[in-house]
């Protein structure tokens, strides 16, 4: 089984409109909603790969309602809390196939809340073959939550990858992830460098033990005991990349708990988030474009630079 956390859960709405103009009223073609928040997105991406995934995290209120009910195909171990789940709206421009996403930031947790869900999470260890720490912190939660999770799963003896950003990344880095998966801003923002190998590097002398960081268009570019390998997809493509790097995680997950090599996880990562790119929402791939992109994904080694 793998686990999924996503502790500030949310309720995807994708608006898709002709063309969005600021200021201008807008009539909307197509409303679509699904559960949402990193580890959700992964969760699904999973279940769609064919494996058994457990969702936990917080939910609350009528929207929380909404993503559980939604939830198929996954687990369900959502711990419930008095705040309403938030929402987060993206606005599809048809013509130019850009995004515009907002972000509500989330519930408040209680001290007594989160006592609740450290508890459930220590229990699900147990049975877990990996662990996803994914997405942002919501208010009340501590800054260094994550550091504490990614701890509780090493002395599980469970696998564990981490995908965040900012001062919950950095605190969560020193306590030893297998696995962080920052873009190339967060691991900037880590690192001090915008040289991508070099910030590699020095986000795994800063504890991460292999480091995949998401390039864009430009693929992947991984860092690990093994080796150092970049995964290059055929081309840019139309669509939505929100929930690319999601996407990219579950690729990543899928090839550890399978065993596989790091090139082979690379290309399958690449190639799942290229294809997410192709799907209407975040959390869905095409899978006929993921078979068709995954033996046109370049995976080469990569030196350092001097």
């Amino acid at each position: 089984m793998i686990l999924t956390v996503t502790l500030n859960t949310a309720l995807d709405i994708t608006y898709r409109v002709r063309t969005l103009r600021p200021h201008a009223s807008h009539r909307v073609s197509e409303v679509l909603e699904r559960p949402g928040g990193k580890g959700l997105n992964v969760a699904r991406a999973l279940a769609a790969l064919g494996h058994e995934v457990t969702a936990t995290g917080f939910v609350g209120g009528a929207t929380g309602r909404a993503v559980r009910e939604r939830l198929t195909g996954v687990v369900d171990a959502l711990v419930p809390l008095a705040g309403a789940t938030r929402r987060t709206i993206a606005v599809v421009d048809d013509l130019t196939g850009d995004t515009t996403q907002l972000n509500e930031p989330g519930p408040l947790v209680t001290p007594a809340e989160w006592s609740a869900f450290q508890k459930s999470y220590e229990g699900l260890l147990a049975s877990a073959d990996a662990v996803a720490l994914c997405g942002s912190l919501p208010p009340g939660v501590p800054v260094g939550a994550y550091a504490g999770l990614v701890r509780a799963a090493r002395a599980a003896g469970v696998p564990v990858l981490l995908d965040t950003s900012g001062e919950p990344l950095r605190r969560a880095v020193a306590a030893r992830p297998d696995i962080i998966k920052p873009n190339a801003d967060e691991l900037a923002e880590l690192t001090g460098s915008h040289e991508p190998l070099r910030a590699t590097q020095d986000a795994r002398r800063r504890g991460a033990h292999t480091v995949v960081a998401s390039l864009g268009a430009d693929g992947l570019l991984a860092h690990t005991p093994e080796g150092r390998w970049r995964a290059t997809p055929p081309g840019p493509l139309r669509g939505n990349p929100t929930g690319a790097g999601d996407a990219a995680v579950a690729g990543l997950l899928s090839g550890l708990v399978e065993g596989l090599p790091w090139p082979d996880r690379l290309a399958r990562a690449a190639a799942l988030s290229a294809a997410s790119v192709l799907a209407p929402v975040a959390g869905e791939f095409d899978g006929r474009a993921y078979q068709e992109l995954l033996g046109r994904i370049s995976v080469s080694p990569e030196g350092m630079a001097a």
